[in-house]
């Protein structure tokens, strides 16, 4: 097996501890992290589950290789640390590795405090858990919301806490066409800027012009991101109105109209 560990700690662990369980005995493991993103740590863990592991550094990552020892040790508590659950914090299912994956995201909040009851056919463009969607539905006008992440376990998560007949859910890249996404009356989403623990606005302003596309004219998108990010370029390319509605603590809310 070879895996390019993921940087958050119980996510990694749950990885690694995986990768343990799924091998045989002997079974060849190389995992590989760029060194500030937890690649530094992978070594110790692996000895930990009672492996011999050979390290090397080259091009910023670090690179472990391994057998799976006849013992292993502590797999099973890290699989379940790191597999679905419940966060009292964030009250949903959720899982380590989901985006604000034990509590409520900020923006998110914020978000939610200001919109309006919504009505039609719409998208909650990186659902994540599904604690956006799950507000948007409160709206009894809303005929069907369509959830969409690229990340199977938010998928899987949001399926278990959005019971709603009306939810629909696409395993999906935004950046790319995504068919349930056509013809929608609103869109609403706090857009990624990370990609493998490195920011990239790129990500965003995708998002920006995916709910564009996917809306009738006259649709409206809000969206909610960290305020040094600079979306009103993306927006106004992308839409006849823009409207600041908001912002404070660190967050800003646009309404964007199709």
């Amino acid at each position: 097996m070879v895996m390019v560990a993921p940087p958050g700690v119980q996510e990694r662990r749950y990885a690694l501890a995986q990768a343990m369980r799924a091998l045989t005995v002997g079974g060849r493991l190389t995992v590989l992290a760029h060194k500030e993103r937890g690649g530094a740590r992978i070594a110790k863990e692996l000895v930990g589950f009672g492996c011999t592991v050979q390290e090397e550094s080259k091009r910023h990552q670090r690179i472990c290789r391994s057998t799976r020892p006849i013992y292993v040790t502590g797999i099973e508590e890290l699989i379940l640390v790191g597999g679905i659950q419940v966060p009292p914090a964030l009250g949903l299912w959720s899982q380590p590795g989901i985006f604000s994956w034990d509590r409520p995201d900020p923006g998110t909040l914020g978000l939610i405090g200001h919109l309006p009851q919504l009505s039609g056919d719409g998208a909650d463009f990186g659902c994540g858990a599904g604690l956006l969607s799950r507000a948007i539905l409160q709206s009894q006008a809303v005929t069907r919301l369509c959830l969409v992440d690229i990340d199977r376990r938010a998928i899987g998560a949001a399926k278990l806490n959005v019971v709603d007949p009306r939810a629909v859910f696409a395993w999906r890249d935004l950046r790319w066409d995504v068919p349930e996404t056509r013809n929608l009356d609103f869109v609403v989403m706090n857009p990624p800027f990370h990609d493998g623990g490195s920011e990239d606005r790129s990500l965003g302003e995708a998002f920006v012009r995916s709910a564009s596309t996917s809306l009738k004219p006259g649709g409206v998108c809000w969206l909610v991101a960290n305020r040094h990010l600079p979306y009103e370029k993306p927006l106004a390319s992308s839409f006849s109105a823009i409207r600041l509605i908001d912002q404070a603590a660190g967050y800003k809310i646009y309404k964007a109209i199709r």
